[in-house]
């Protein structure tokens, strides 16, 4: 394969992009511009190599109630969506049955194992090793009950290559100097870390795209067909011997033009962005579990990010739930702007909660790489290792079995 179109422009595209112009594939980029509409801009910017459960698990579904927006959590569901997350439901509770459980954990385990090493590995490619902070990052409690109820959960946990050990009280009093108080309990993981900046990162990877000779087209697709042929919302038309689909919950509509059904929806994340903060630079990413809330300092600001929203990728956000952020930014008491940047953006989310990466059994010229639901900025990297080692005839690292889009019917 000498040319290859690939159509998405988030963190798993631009990864692709870079990853296959490294490796003598002419990659032209095709991406409508809009930064701020995907998670790989509003993303906490968290490197999760110990996310290998995954959400499609009972536990989760008997714990909804409670977790539900209306009852203070971060789950909620738009009923004007209804139409596209009730048949996805349906598949979710399915890929709950304990032996589609069990191998969707085999299949994260085998591809977050490298996550980590793959993110440095993408960074000296780009020649910023600067973008991958490793320093783990920190589950919290702030209550007795609620650090109870963690520590137990964590022991009971698989957590895949990272590893863990409980904050002496040393390490909590640090959180003295950001919050109303520190921690109660919390949790230190290790082979886990983040990104500097999530949109730095994906700027830095464009950047040495294009010092490659790799093309970006700002525009989007309107129609894929099998024969690697693509026509723009403007009308142009372009050509390679490969194609990639890699636009996160927009991929569904283009895997349809393929007569491929892919059940997935987009899962909708929000974010407040601060500018102005006292959070240190080697202060981890903090998930303070009670409060549904994760906190990271990035190169720009300090950022909180919540909620989990079934709707459709396009809707405008919801007012309460940037009001809810703001609360418990305060709750906590962190420094904050006044006026934050606000963001909503969606997860590509399949039933499984597993990615779909391979090539297409029905039109072998078409790659596709998308659903990566919490993990797209985790898992860019190693996918697209992955999607090179298709497109250039090699084997990949890990099987890709287990991540068949064919796998839906």
């Amino acid at each position: 394969m000498k040319t290859i179109l690939i159509i998405g422009g988030g963190l798993i595209g631009v990864a692709c992009a870079l990853r296959l112009q490294a490796a003598g594939v002419q990659a032209t980029l095709v991406d409508p511009g809009d930064a701020r509409r995907g998670a790989s801009y509003g993303n906490a910017g968290h490197i999760g190599s110990e996310q290998v459960t995954p959400w499609s698990a009972w536990s989760n579904v008997l714990r909804a109630p409670r977790s539900s927006f209306g009852a203070g959590g971060p789950l909620d569901f738009r009923w004007r969506d209804v139409a596209l997350w009730g048949p996805w439901s349906a598949r979710f509770l399915g890929a709950c049955a304990p032996a589609r459980f069990a191998r969707g954990r085999a299949a994260l385990t085998s591809l977050l194992a490298q996550a980590l090493p793959a993110w440095q590995r993408i960074a000296d490619l780009a020649e910023r090793p600067d973008l991958v902070i490793p320093h783990g990052h920190v589950t919290a409690w702030s209550t007795p009950r609620g650090a109870e109820h963690g520590l137990a959960a964590v022991a009971a946990a698989q957590w895949g290559a990272a590893s863990y050990r409980e904050m002496t009280r040393t390490e909590l009093a640090r959180y003295e100097a950001v919050l109303a108080r520190p921690p109660e309990a919390a949790i230190l993981f290790s082979g886990t870390g983040q990104v500097s900046d999530p949109q730095g990162a994906r700027e830095a990877m464009l950047a040495s795209f294009a010092a490659r000779g790799g093309e970006v087209l700002t525009a989007a697709a309107a129609r894929v067909e099998a024969n690697a042929r693509v026509t723009l919302t403007n009308g142009a038309v372009r050509e390679a011997e490969a194609l990639l689909i890699a636009a996160g919950p927009w991929s569904r509509a283009l895997m349809a033009q393929l007569g491929v059904n892919t059940p997935l929806i987009g899962e909708r994340g929000y974010h407040l962005h601060s500018s102005e903060t006292n959070w240190p630079h080697d202060l981890p990413t903090t998930v303070f579990e009670e409060n549904f809330i994760a906190v990271s300092r990035f190169t720009t600001g300090l950022r909180a990010t919540s909620f989990v929203e079934f709707g459709s990728p396009d809707a405008p956000g919801d007012e309460r739930k940037w009001r809810r952020l703001r609360k418990r930014i305060g709750e906590l008491g962190l420094q904050f702007s006044p006026k934050p940047d606000r963001w909503v953006g969606s997860r590509p989310s399949l039933p499984d909660f597993v990615p779909a990466i391979g090539r297409l059994e029905r039109a072998p010229r078409v790659l596709y790489a998308f659903g990566h639901a919490h993990l797209g900025l985790t898992e860019a990297p190693i996918t697209s290792e992955l999607i090179c080692a298709l497109a250039t005839d090699k084997s990949p690292t890990i099987d890709l079995q287990p991540f068949r889009v064919e796998r839906f019917g």
